[in-house]
């Protein structure tokens, strides 16, 4: 790590430089520490920079990791499987279907967010317009979801960069000023628990383009080798470890992982506030340790109540 000065408008303005390597090519972090600094209090910054950058460093390995590790023959043979009994077809679903999970989906993939709009309201103001005396802000969401899945079943689009961001553009355009914006530099993202641990840390901001790029280059690239089940596993758990937004990382992967689902023939998944839990579970158990299979089998368990659910309505 390096001091790297600028000159501008008069001022000597400071950065904290680190290079490194990723595939052939030399990347570079870059901290700015300030301007006009003493040398004590540039040393002071320096100290503090180092460690973050160091924290940054560890977040891209722990994003980058699988996809060079992901998954060992035999776990893909055993993947494979367990996507095959859970295989339904896109064409069970009528339009009475497919209302009844963006109703669903609308709810519960707010409710685990922490909206406090209830599943009768979702439906009310989907279906009637009926606005309870909840906060602006989330019945906006609520349309906003709804509007979103109504765009995933139309678009041809599997993954870009541009879908990213429509997608969180869609769901967000009348709460968040930052709707379909992605995290600006400097904008980091550190999780806690209610100790003060840290249990997730965003890659850095300045890599959050180039990681989604890689993200949709990985997916074009594997996308007729693994079953739908396993790249929606995949690309939603990648784009929450990236974590490119300030807010909405949730949503916008849960709708990520159902457009892949549907682009491949297969209906989409509700992940339910009841199994919120089990979903942070899954999770973590991929960003610590790589592990798909949490992720795929709670996909699974959701899937068990969609085919009930249809024969209920069939």
């Amino acid at each position: 790590m390096h001091i790297e000065i600028r000159t501008e408008k008069g001022k000597k303005k400071y950065y904290l430089s680190h290079s490194y390597r990723q595939k052939k090519k030399v990347k570079k972090l870059r901290m700015y520490l300030g301007a006009n600094l003493s040398k004590t209090e540039l040393e002071k910054k320096r100290k503090k920079a180092e460690k973050e950058i160091q924290e940054q460093i560890k977040a891209l390995k722990v994003v980058r990791d699988p996809y060079h590790t992901i998954l060992s023959p035999k776990e893909l043979n055993e993947l494979k499987k367990l996507g095959a009994s859970g295989n339904i077809k896109l064409s069970h679903l009528s339009e009475k279907d497919w209302l009844k999970f963006t109703e669903a989906f609308t709810y519960d993939t707010n409710a685990i967010e922490g909206s406090t709009v209830t599943e009768k309201e979702v439906v009310n103001i989907l279906e009637k317009d009926k606005w309870p005396d909840k906060a602006k802000g989330e019945i906006s969401e609520t349309y906003g979801v709804a509007k979103a899945v109504k765009y995933i079943r139309k678009t041809k689009d599997h993954l870009s960069l541009d879908l990213i961001k429509e997608l969180h553009r869609i769901v967000f355009e009348n709460s968040k000023s930052f709707g379909g914006k992605l995290r600006r530099r400097g904008r980091e993202v550190v999780i806690s628990d209610r100790f003060g641990n840290i249990i997730h840390r965003g890659a850095p901001s300045s890599q959050v383009i180039s990681l989604l790029k890689e993200l949709v280059e990985w997916y074009e690239e594997n996308r007729k080798f693994y079953p739908p089940l396993v790249l929606a596993a995949i690309v939603h758990n990648q784009f929450e470890n990236i974590h490119p937004f300030e807010d909405g990382n949730g949503r916008v992967g849960r709708l990520l992982l159902n457009n892949i689902l549907i682009k491949h023939g297969i209906p989409p998944v509700n992940i339910e506030l009841e199994n919120r839990m089990e979903y942070y579970a899954s999770l973590q158990a991929y960003h610590t340790g790589h592990d798909l299979r949490p992720t795929i089998e709670l996909m699974l368990k959701e899937y068990k109540r969609l085919k009930k659910s249809l024969k209920k309505t069939g």
